[in-house]
């Protein structure tokens, strides 16, 4: 007799509603909390469904793991680089931008209170929010009071990817208006590379000069590079 072989079963893809129940995304946030989801999970409830041959969950991995599993990262796709993903439709796409956008927002609502400002990581967290994911790049400052507690956030100019112009003149005018006493200066490197240029090191100079004859200290310059910061204060070259 010859050699036969016998074709496997065939094995039907398993859908959401194939999962136990406490292993679905949704039925698990109900029961256990949105902190026992992991982000693929998380993700998968914002796209709601996945695809004929995809589940949801397999498509929101798929979107993180090309993002390196990085939030971070992910919030800086575009629109039309979401959409490029098999299965993931301008609507799906506009929910996750929306989504990491509220994100965001919340990060910024704690400016609210007045946090005071005692360390480089305190002046990071205030402003990384706004500059982390920006694909330009983007001059801000945060104006302090005497008590170091941070009266507002001001962006000075905004460029290209490479660089942006700074008028020293719109710093300290707006530092004069709502009388501060000193301020940081706070820029973002879109490269990702955190050491900062011989152009930042001379503006820094220039504006620290500028605001000792302002009677507005600065007292910290920070490089904003994804989810990390550089401080001219703790590195001694302020």
């Amino acid at each position: 007799m010859e050699n036969s072989t016998i074709a496997p079963a065939y094995q039907p893809k398993l859908t959401i509603k194939a999962w136990a129940e406490e292993d679905r995304p949704r039925e698990k946030l109900l029961t256990k909390g949105a902190q026992s989801l992991s982000d693929a999970e998380l993700l998968a409830i914002l796209l709601r469904s996945g695809s004929r041959d995809e589940t949801v969950v397999s498509l929101a991995q798929r979107v993180l793991h090309s993002c390196e599993n990085n939030l971070s990262e992910l919030g800086r796709r575009s629109l039309p680089t979401l959409t490029q993903f098999k299965g993931l439709g301008e609507a799906k796409a506009l929910t996750i931008i929306a989504a990491l956008e509220l994100g965001r927002r919340r990060q910024l609502s704690s400016i609210k209170d007045r946090p005071q400002v005692r360390s480089s990581r305190d002046a990071y967290q205030a402003i990384a929010p706004i500059l982390a994911d920006l694909p330009h790049e983007e001059f801000w400052i945060l104006l302090l009071n005497r008590s170091n507690k941070i009266v507002s956030r001001e962006r000075v100019s905004m460029g290209g990817v490479s660089g942006t112009v700074v008028d020293a003149r719109i710093v300290f005018k707006r530092a004069i208006e709502l009388l501060a006493s000193s301020i940081i200066l706070c820029h973002n490197h879109p490269s990702g590379n955190l050491n900062p240029s011989q152009a930042d090191i001379n503006l820094t100079r220039k504006l620290k000069k500028a605001g000792e004859v302002m009677d507005v200290a600065v007292i910290d310059h920070l490089i904003i590079a994804g989810d990390g910061f550089y401080s001219f204060a703790d590195e001694g070259i302020l």
